[in-house]
């Protein structure tokens, strides 16, 4: 899809499009990471705040396992704006992902039963107890708990929650605005999310250097850990903040032990798999399932997914069997009644136009947990428990046990 010119500057057309919420939806929060796109989303808003004495939600769920720079600065900008805001800092028991661990998969930051290998204590601003908001468990899915929060804070009023995300940064994130999908009145940087709520993409169009640019003639404060990531040899394209350990982000683990080692420290002892992360994840091959990936002498694809099967933990062992089961049941309804080839043309496999038993050992090797690369998608907590008892019958149904 080509771009488009909108006869304006990306700095105007933020502050227009901004303005325009501020005029149509009653409730209004931002959802912050104190990385450089939400740090200046934050700064277009609250000056819009200001302009209208308007407060606005301010909402960041602290994962723990962070860099101690970004919460400073996060700590700055929830102080700087605290007469603009309404501050909800999260410090929950909440799940991750942990794509660096095959033995722990997803971990659970500010486990009350880890206490003693947190690798910080909360600050005294961050909400700890879980029953300020009623719909919380111990456990959820990070992506659970921020569509609840959207629900509670709108109160079933039209709500807009500001999301920093722009479409240059990563394909998935140009699909996220481009997608066939419900926008509010037409307007492709909208996006329904559920009930009364949308989120609102204010700055997708603006590029890298659009941001630092509008950060330094403005005089506005930002994240100093890219200051750091800039000494360690980084451009500014290649600079992210955000949950260390998924499936993408782990390739930047190795920067924690050369900006912050004192953190990196903690960080080995408090989450599984971090240090083999930080040495391997960009690596290609077999350790963690990039580009091309080799099979055994002697082995099928399909045997090597067997043998990579049989040295999980039972419970991993028994979430891939499961979803293998899936991806081979939905095949067999279309073509593949006794079994799926054991590779297929490598452009095909890549665009997931056919199956084969390589695709579903690079998911293994990938340690890909919800087999996105198999075209899943995340099942929540409390689903995905009621998921696993369906799928015991359904496999003995199918045969596939």
């Amino acid at each position: 899809m080509p771009k488009r010119p909108l006869g304006v500057d990306v700095l105007t057309a933020a502050r227009e499009r901004i303005a325009w919420v501020f005029d149509t939806f009653e409730k209004i929060y931002l959802s912050f990471s104190a990385g450089k796109d939400s740090t200046v989303m934050l700064h277009l808003v609250i000056a819009e705040a200001i302009k209208r004495r308007r407060k606005v939600g301010l909402l960041l769920i602290d994962l723990e396992a962070q860099y101690k720079l970004t919460i400073t600065h996060a700590e700055h900008c929830f102080n700087l704006y605290r007469d603009h805001i309404e501050p909800y800092w999260v410090a929950l028991p909440i799940n991750l992902r942990n794509a660096v661990s095959m033995i722990e998969p997803r971990w659970q930051c500010w486990d009350p039963d880890r206490r003693e290998d947190w690798v910080r204590h909360p600050p005294k601003l961050a909400i700890t107890d879980g029953s300020i908001f009623p719909f919380f468990r111990r456990g959820m899915e990070f992506e659970e708990f921020v569509e609840f929060f959207g629900h509670w804070y709108g109160g079933e009023r039209l709500t807009a929650c500001f999301v920093g995300i722009r479409a240059d940064e990563s394909l998935n994130r140009f699909r996220t605005l481009i997608a066939k999908k419900t926008c509010f009145d037409r307007r492709q940087w909208t996006t329904y999310k559920s009930g009364a709520v949308y989120n609102i993409y204010p700055i997708y169009d603006w590029r890298t250097e659009d941001l630092w640019t509008y950060t330094s003639r403005e005089r506005l404060c930002y994240n100093p850990l890219y200051d750091r990531m800039y000494q360690a040899g980084l451009t500014i394209h290649q600079m992210r903040i955000c949950q260390p350990y998924g499936d993408d982000q782990r390739k930047g683990l190795w920067l924690y032990h050369v900006i912050e080692p004192e953190t990196w420290g903690k960080v080995v002892a408090r989450v599984s798999g971090a240090n083999s992360g930080a040495l391997y994840a960009r690596e290609s091959g077999n350790i963690l399932g990039r580009l091309r990936i080799t099979k055994p002498e002697g082995h099928t694809w399909k045997s090597f997914a067997e043998l990579l099967l049989s040295t999980m933990p039972a419970r991993s062992k028994d979430h891939y069997e499961d979803k293998i089961a899936v991806f081979l049941h939905w095949y067999a309804d279309r073509g593949y009644q006794h079994d799926i080839p054991d590779e297929a043309d490598v452009k095909l496999e890549a665009q997931h136009k056919v199956p084969s038993w390589r695709r579903i050992c690079k998911a293994l090797l990938r340690n890909d947990y919800w087999f996105k690369g198999l075209s899943f998608t995340q099942t929540n907590s409390q689903a995905y428990e009621r998921y696993r008892k369906i799928m015991k019958k359904r496999r003995m149904r199918w045969g596939l046990i």
